[in-house]
């Protein structure tokens, strides 16, 4: 007589994937059922209050809005203070200037701020440790100091 080529082992596993696609299967129902169509549109509409916070009421029409210019609208303030009077030249110490690279920064002696230079803004030659009188200029990366000379 021939054994059963199907061991208890095997039989057990079958049934355990048997058992695991019928429950993967009842599960995917459940979530179809319970979810939604995406018929109401309502629902999922969420809205924006005017301080920026998400509600789900939509904004009252009656209500005055606010006028902003975009002019108004600052993005950098971070050296709002330094807005320097370009005819009265600042003076600061040169902390640190690379001369082969062509630039360095000069810690500004009233704001404590450090402003970048670059070799083409020097008139002379400057080192670390110099005191030096400057303007500044808005650069693409923040305030830059220009006319730079040595004290």
């Amino acid at each position: 007589m021939v054994k059963s080529q199907q061991t208890r082992n095997k039989q057990e596993k079958e049934k355990l994937k048997q058992k695991k696609k019928k429950d993967k299967a009842q599960k995917k129902m459940e979530r179809q059922s319970e979810s939604r169509d995406g018929s109401n549109l309502d629902d999922m509409m969420a809205y924006v209050d005017e301080y920026g916070r998400i509600t789900s009421t939509p904004p009252d029409p009656t209500q005055k809005k606010i006028v902003i210019n975009t002019e108004d609208i600052e993005i950098d303030v971070r050296n709002k203070n330094v807005a320097r009077n370009e005819e009265v030249p600042g003076t600061g110490v040169v902390s640190f200037f690379n001369e082969s690279k062509g630039y360095g920064f000069i810690k500004d002696s009233t704001s404590r701020d450090s402003l970048f230079v670059h070799i083409n803004s020097v008139e002379g030659l400057i080192k670390e440790g110099d005191t030096v009188t400057f303007s500044t200029e808005r650069g693409p990366k923040g305030l830059s100091a220009v006319n730079v000379k040595k004290v």
